[in-house]
């Protein structure tokens, strides 16, 4: 049996006119990139492993593409020492959400910026570069790679933790996201994120995204929450 995909409609992944996340087939990182653009609505849920206790969340993410000559690219580029003319795209993504256990005022709320640069020649593999962190806010490079099942990988090392991500489709509208922190803080989360239609990836960043489902929305940025790749 092969690992393609099927749409929700039925459309076999020999289907010419099938899209790459339908059939499964995913050439390479950015092409990953552009099928998440758009807006998600996600559930979560995060294990932490030193209290053995798991905890719910949910939240809204927006996903806009980024052209290979974007200013906001160049400049993470440069700020990361690395050369912009290596870049072969990025994204902006914006996030809104919240968590069983948030405090009254606290909040998951943001957005960064991501730039890819290959190292080899399929662009399956290389350089992610962030503004932001995954679990502090400076800027932080990690490295991405896209597996046998064209899901994409996300490693980052810091000097007191490490985090492993991994994206998937299961579907053209259904990514799913496990991730694991290994350090400070232990956890281990699961995602499951739904395509909101309706919402074209072309729209403005001004847009609010209005809509949080778990308890203790609303309120102040926190600014030592995780930055996950392609959402919160």
């Amino acid at each position: 049996m092969s690992g393609s995909i099927s749409s929700p409609s039925g459309t076999p992944a020999s289907d010419p006119t099938a899209t790459a996340a339908e059939t499964g087939a995913i050439a390479d990182a950015i092409s990953f990139f552009r099928l998440s653009c758009g807006r998600w609505r996600s559930q979560r849920s995060s294990h932490h492993l030193l209290h053995r206790q798991a905890e719910a969340g949910s939240s809204y993410i927006e996903v806009v593409e980024l052209e290979a000559g974007d200013p906001q690219l160049v400049a993470i580029a440069e700020l990361h020492g690395e050369d912009p003319d290596k870049l072969v795209g990025g994204c902006r993504v914006r996030w809104s959400g919240s968590m069983a256990w948030d405090k009254a005022g606290e909040a998951h709320e943001g957005e960064s910026v991501f730039g890819l640069i290959p190292t080899d020649t399929l662009g399956r593999e290389g350089l992610l570069l962030r503004d932001r962190g995954y679990a502090e806010t400076a800027p932080v490079a990690g490295r991405f790679a896209m597996d046998e099942r064209d899901a994409l990988l996300l490693t980052t090392a810091y000097e007191t933790m490490n985090s492993l991500e991994r994206f998937s489709f299961a579907g053209p509208n259904v990514r799913l996201r496990t991730s694991t922190v290994e350090g400070l803080s232990n956890t281990a989360s699961f995602c499951i994120e739904t395509r909101v239609e309706g919402a074209a990836a072309s729209e403005s960043a001004a847009t609010p995204l209005k809509e949080t489902t778990a308890a203790g929305s609303g309120g102040a940025v926190n600014p030592k929450e995780s930055v996950s790749l392609l959402g919160w």
